[in-house]
């Protein structure tokens, strides 16, 4: 993965002449920044930005509030068929993302969420991994804890939210990570439901860079660039809990 990462960078410093004169990963001394100017120029970077951080905080705060709340349900509390019940929800992560596009198109449609940011909300604010996850890390919780919640009268609800979600951090800190990733990179989703410039997301914006006859590389990569580093400061920010996420959550039925 970081050789693709060098190259973007190597290219995106490179004057648009020296592209495919010299082999790709010759470096231009003294590196030229202009693709970096010119790419505000070019296409409302902040309006897409603007846009793609819009949805991804809803999206994730909608996954993270569905995630934990399913996946409370089938951890610790009891209902007939339960178990059937997630093992059905689980088995829709088998189905291939492209299998669902015109399904999720149609769906859309009828709601009248089509070219809205709502068609990017709505489809993805729900997340059968997310609800797996969750549902893992609830059971690794000794029953003696929640016996104990109740003798001090605590309903199901106040120990999902005054015990269980007070020591959840590491992992909601790493679905959300994941959460806010996707969006930000998702581009086929958007592609297929946005028509307007006003309401295209960062990945879509970039698309727009290139033609059929001619794409500008250094622009494109400095995008890229551009759009990949609040990913990489936010994974460093949230990197501990990431780690410990791997540590408290097994694989526990």
């Amino acid at each position: 993965m970081i050789v693709p990462f060098i190259w973007s960078v190597i290219t995106s410093l490179k004057s648009a002449e020296n592209i495919f004169s010299h082999s790709a990963f010759w470096i231009q001394f003294p590196p030229d920044f202009s693709a970096y100017k010119q790419i505000w120029e070019r296409i409302p970077l902040l309006l897409y930005a603007g846009n793609t951080l819009k949805v991804a905080l809803i999206v994730t705060v909608g996954q993270l509030a569905t995630s934990s709340l399913a996946g409370y349900a089938f951890a610790r509390l009891k209902f007939p068929g339960r178990d059937k019940l997630f093992f059905v929800y689980i088995a829709t992560m088998m189905i291939p993302g492209m299998v669902l596009l015109i399904p999720n198109f149609v769906v859309m449609r009828n709601l009248g969420a089509i070219n809205t940011h709502w068609a990017l909300i709505l489809s993805a604010v729900g997340s059968a991994f997310g609800t797996f996850l969750m549902r893992q890390f609830f059971l690794s919780f000794p029953s003696e804890l929640e016996d104990a919640a109740k003798l001090d009268g605590c309903n199901p609800f106040m120990f999902y939210w005054h015990i269980l979600l007070p020591n959840s951090k590491p992992i909601l800190t790493t679905l959300g990570l994941m959460a806010f990733q996707n969006i930000w990179n998702d581009f086929q989703w958007p592609l297929i439901v946005l028509n307007d410039e006003s309401k295209r997301t960062l990945q879509l914006g970039l698309s727009y860079l290139m033609s059929e006859y001619y794409t500008d590389w250094t622009l494109l990569m400095a995008g890229a660039i551009i759009t990949l580093l609040p990913i990489i400061l936010l994974f460093f920010a949230v990197q501990k809990y990431f780690v410990q996420s791997f540590k408290f959550t097994g694989l526990k039925g």
